[in-house]
């Protein structure tokens, strides 16, 4: 059975979002470690910003002429442009073409992958927070499933640090969380 995208991105926005309204320290350090909450928090809200000029067939530089900025209340922002990116989402078709900033791919492609994007950081989030790290299982299982024949080749991309050693007969997420170099391990 297909994995319906669509459904997953909403998903991991809610999810995200329960994590961003939690957020009381906007200066927390997170596992990226580079990026306080805020940073990891306005990473994802201008991902989701791009997406509906982009949905439409804008390319990057007309996207980019055109996109509204960020304002300080994260948590309002989030909510907004969420909320528009999902109804873009849904309004656009597979086969959309999307231009980014480095190459073309299909809507659903794009769809895929800031959806994994979102799951990953909802993580994050919730680490540097404090909050309930659980993610859910068909969201992970779903994620999974897209980074598993690339495992070898994530880290080469350099958005993902070198994955973290698991056994085989770690939880899912603990396994999906370490192929993008995170430890979610309870006594990490």
């Amino acid at each position: 059975m297909a994995t319906d995208w669509i459904a997953m991105q909403e998903l991991a926005a809610a999810e995200f979002g329960r994590r961003v309204a939690a957020v009381t320290d906007w200066d927390a350090a997170t596992p990226d470690s580079e990026w306080t909450t805020r940073d990891l928090v306005r990473h994802v809200v201008d991902e989701q910003r791009w997406i509906p000029k982009l949905l439409t067939g804008c390319d990057y530089a007309q996207a980019e002429a055109d996109i509204e900025p960020i304002g300080d209340d994260l948590p309002a922002e989030w909510t907004k442009f969420a909320s528009e990116a999902s109804r873009a989402w849904r309004n656009a078709p597979a086969d959309t073409p999307v231009h980014l900033s480095t190459d073309v791919v299909s809507a659903g492609e794009y769809l895929t992958e800031q959806t994994s994007d979102i799951t990953i950081h909802t993580w994050d989030l919730a680490r540097a927070t404090g909050t309930d790290e659980t993610l859910p299982e068909e969201l992970v299982q779903a994620v999974w499933e897209y980074f598993e024949p690339q495992v070898e080749d994530l880290a080469a991309t350099g958005l993902y640090a070198a994955p973290v050693e698991t056994g085989a007969d770690a939880p899912l997420q603990v396994r999906l969380l370490a192929v993008t170099g995170r430890d979610a391990r309870v006594d990490a």
